[in-house]
């Protein structure tokens, strides 16, 4: 603990916390893990996964990049899909934005130096399909998250068409897809909207309650 003490006497504290309302958390927790869910985010400090939704460890599998983007040719991000929804089972992905993303803000101004330039360009490409739309926002606070909320629609989409999740519905596996966006100001998540299970013709809802419909037009 030379370095980053601080850091070691949080991780302590937190595992005396833990243990002190059930001893057995650890034990259970390095044996299997079973999450219902796989988050879709951004890497942004800001936004807690866990933390945001009140999920314990092992509840929620969680993939953060900066913009919560789902690139076909992201072996990591790709990798992350396949094993949630083909070994995990997962019953839902949500792919959330938030308000203030800097990677959303950055496509819509100069380049900057690569690599994170060629990762913008997913965003670029967006903003381009859609500026006539965001260009008629004059107010560029509001045309920035109106862009972070069409970012969001575009990454949902890309879930859906992936072979992964496609190749799931054909089997028949319940895999249920949400477009969220998270508020840096209030701390509140707000529901897009995008909500697809892929096979199903008409609305209903999966055996947790969570109501299904097929995608929306982006917003």
């Amino acid at each position: 603990m030379r370095y980053l003490p601080k850091l070691f006497e949080n991780n302590r504290r937190w595992v005396a916390e833990k243990t002190s309302v059930d001893p057995d958390f650890f034990a259970r927790q390095q044996n299997s893990q079973e999450p219902p869910f796989l988050w879709i985010g951004c890497a942004d400090s800001r936004v807690p996964a866990n933390e945001i939704v009140g999920l314990e460890p092992g509840q929620l599998f969680v993939h953060r990049n900066v913009a919560n983007i789902v690139a076909e040719d992201d072996g990591n991000l790709q990798a992350a899909l396949q094993y949630a929804v083909d070994n995990l089972k997962v019953r839902h992905v949500i792919v959330c934005g938030h308000y203030g993303c800097g990677g959303v803000q950055a496509a819509m101004g100069d380049p900057v130096e690569p690599p994170l330039e060629d990762w913008i360009d997913h965003i670029r490409r967006i903003y381009r399909d859609r500026q006539a739309q965001l260009d008629a926002i004059e107010d560029m606070d509001a045309r920035w998250r109106k862009l972070c909320e069409v970012n969001v629609a575009e990454q949902v989409a890309n879930v859906c068409a992936s072979r992964i999740v496609s190749d799931a519905w054909r089997r028949g596996q319940q895999v249920v897809i949400h477009g969220w966006i998270y508020d840096l100001g209030s701390g509140l998540l707000e529901d897009l909207d995008l909500t697809t299970d892929g096979l199903r013709a008409e609305p209903g809802s999966t055996d947790d309650g969570v109501a299904t419909s097929s995608t929306r037009d982006s917003p």
